[in-house]
């Protein structure tokens, strides 16, 4: 790429806009050159605004810390500096809604981390090795909102993420009944063990909106485009409970399911160490070299050891055997915050760019 594409970070202060600062810094593709945030950060330096709440493990990275923060609010001038955007603003889903479509319709497109459009029906809700195609419905997008460039694209919900793939690399054998506990990091809700001491050493068996995401969400993923919208696929039926544990990074999930061709163990392994998609055939900049990876051990995947897997963009998955009520059950590992929040965003926008729908302005 000639020249680097100028990227904007709508909600650049908090834990997934932080996230998309770290990820961003050195991209070969984009350059972080405005962060906006909410009126009380705005006219600070993004050091200022942030202060102690730093929350990534890496450092803030040099290149940021002098940007002076813009009023999330003020559209137009953002949106003038920047070719595209990612959002991950903390509003009500209505705001969120309105000020997405507000930047889309300054001929901006807008990679969204957040769920208010996940069922807009022309928004496409994308992980790119699995849906990519559900990116052509922008063109119906774009009509609706009498725009030449601008759209919104969103990544589902993190929760998703360590199970997903899974039913995308099984579908020829027919997912049908999906039964899962997701077991989710703090950081899913933008906390740290400093500013959530009462998680340690503590389960809450609620998080709320989750098991509904959960169970819906990788139906749409693994939909179809018609006319010009998104139509859910009607299989798997997906039972869903979200738990919270005392983790920092990493959602698992314990999965029990059902067939309507009966695989063997050895297919459905081979099925997922050879799952990959556009990203990787296309080599985009923050593909995993391999997507899924199958783990033998017994005690595998584990949070310690393998939530960075293929720099937290990969997703693990181990203990896959046969069950006496289901036809097989595993254990599924994704980094929440990379792969399931800024990092799935930032591979939606290298997709989108391969695909020629985000360009320089």
């Amino acid at each position: 790429m000639e020249k680097k594409l100028r990227v904007g970070i709508l909600g650049a202060t908090g834990m997934v806009g932080q996230r998309f600062i770290s990820l961003l810094e050195n991209h070969p593709w984009f350059e972080v050159v405005t962060v906006a945030a909410s009126p009380r950060s705005a006219g600070k330096t993004y050091e200022e605004a942030v202060g102690g709440r730093w929350k990534m493990t890496t450092p803030m990275p040099e290149a940021v810390k002098s940007l002076v923060v813009a009023n999330v609010n003020e559209v137009e001038k953002v949106a003038e500096s920047v070719d595209f955007v990612f959002s991950a603003v903390d509003m009500t889903k209505d705001e969120i809604k309105a000020i997405e479509e507000a930047y889309a319709k300054t001929e901006t497109p807008v990679v969204s981390n957040n769920s208010a459009h996940r069922w807009t029906p022309d928004v496409p809700m994308v992980v790119p090795e699995i849906n990519p195609e559900h990116f052509d419905v922008i063109e119906s997008q774009k009509k609706r909102l009498g725009t030449s460039r601008g759209f919104i694209a969103v990544k589902p919900n993190c929760s998703i993420q360590s199970y997903a793939p899974c039913l995308a690399a099984w579908r020829e054998f027919g997912p049908k009944e999906v039964v899962v506990t997701t077991y989710q990091a703090i950081s899913g809700a933008g906390k740290t063990f400093k500013d959530w001491p009462e998680m340690t050493e503590n389960i809450i068996p609620y998080i709320g909106g989750e098991e509904e995401k959960s169970e819906q969400e990788p139906l749409r993923v693994l939909g179809t485009v018609e006319n010009g919208e998104i139509v859910k696929a009607n299989l798997p039926k997906i039972s869903c409970q979200c738990v919270r544990v005392p983790v920092l990074n990493g959602h698992t999930a314990a999965v029990f399911i059902n067939f309507e061709k009966k695989p063997t163990r050895e297919q459905l392994v081979e099925k997922l160490v050879n799952f990959k998609g556009f990203p990787q055939e296309a080599g985009l900049p923050s593909a995993p070299g391999q997507f899924v990876q199958y783990l033998s051990e017994d005690d595998r995947p584990q949070v310690a050891m393998d939530v960075d897997y293929e720099k937290g963009m990969g997703v693990s998955v181990g203990r896959l055997r046969e069950d006496t009520i289901y036809d097989f059950k595993f254990i599924g590992l994704s980094h929440n915050t990379v792969r399931g929040a800024a990092g799935g965003a930032v591979l939606c926008a290298e997709t989108l760019v391969a695909k020629g729908f985000i360009e320089n302005k």
